[in-house]
């Protein structure tokens, strides 16, 4: 008999709203940067993206989607947020915040739906791929279906 595929709770939203994805499973592998999640998926780093949360000098939270290989430039993401400067959060603060950890953060279901922007970079794909919520586990997504389910604002980020 086969295995059932897990679903995780990105999946279980996705579903529901009928938003068509492709799941992708890296469980059984140690890959733990996005890097190597992106080697084990055999996808371009400019594809794969990681979910950073941050809190501005407002004290408002705000998440970016950017591309795995790149950093964000603070200065970039404070000015799309409209804020003097923004700050990681911390690791420890995340799961209390999001109901993700560190590794496993996705924009999709999190506790509250913060302010949210994806790199430019993922208006040129046809599918872009991130966290299904919960470490070992990706979607597989194109941008204007993400648009159906999450509000999001593209801007230059890294």
């Amino acid at each position: 008999m086969a295995k059932k595929e897990e679903k995780t709770n990105v999946m279980r939203i996705l579903d529901s709203a009928k938003i068509p994805y492709h799941s992708h499973s890296y469980a059984d592998t140690d890959a733990l940067s996005g890097t190597e999640v992106a080697d084990v998926l055999g996808q371009s780093y400019e594809q794969v993206f990681k979910t950073l949360v941050t809190v501005g000098k407002s004290g408002e939270h705000y998440v970016f989607v950017i591309p795995v290989d790149k950093e964000l430039d603070l200065k970039k993401a404070a000015s799309s947020a409209g804020e003097k400067s923004i700050a990681m959060v911390k690791s420890k603060e995340l799961l209390g915040l999001t109901g993700y950890i560190h590794g496993g953060c996705s924009p999709i279901g999190m506790k509250k739906q913060f302010r949210t922007f994806f790199d430019e970079t993922a208006e040129l794909f046809d599918t872009i791929f991130f966290s299904a919520g919960k470490i070992g586990y990706q979607v597989e997504i194109s941008p204007s279906d993400l648009e159906k389910i999450l509000g999001f604002e593209y801007s230059d980020l890294t």
